[in-house]
């Protein structure tokens, strides 16, 4: 039976990736589920999820840097609400990631965190976790 659960995030910055590492290991906790699946989802249009290094916080800085370089704020976009840089940012990133649940939780690598990116804050924001056992 799948379980759904949320996360609320309140964002500090209009662009910032944020460590949700353990408060998507204690949902996976609370669920009970030992070993299945986990997808993360952001309902949001200029907000995305990832998986990385989490180990020298410079990669979340260059990550930030190298994407506000490729698509820079007010590049004359044609998107009259001023975010336009967001929402590319936000499809170039993606709105969900997958993970493995094994022995009640998430499985990653030695350096790997999960990263709530955010392009278009402050705001507040959801991330929707389905929880999948099997």
């Amino acid at each position: 039976m799948a379980k759904i659960f949320e996360i609320e995030i309140r964002t500090g910055q209009r662009m910032e990736l944020i460590d949700i590492t353990s408060r998507v290991r204690e949902v996976v906790r609370k669920s009970g589920v030992k070993n299945g699946i986990c997808v993360l989802y952001v309902p949001h249009t200029t907000a995305a999820v990832t998986v990385n290094e989490n180990a020298d916080p410079s990669v979340r800085r260059d990550i930030s840097r190298t994407l506000a370089k490729l698509v820079p704020a007010g590049a004359g976009y044609e998107h009259l609400e001023g975010n336009a840089d967001s929402h590319i940012k936000a499809t170039m990133v993606g709105p969900s990631e997958t993970l493995i649940i094994e022995d009640g939780d998430i499985l990653l690598g030695t350096w790997q965190g999960v990263f709530f990116c955010e392009f278009d804050g402050p705001r507040r924001r959801r991330i929707l976790i389905k929880i999948l056992e099997g």
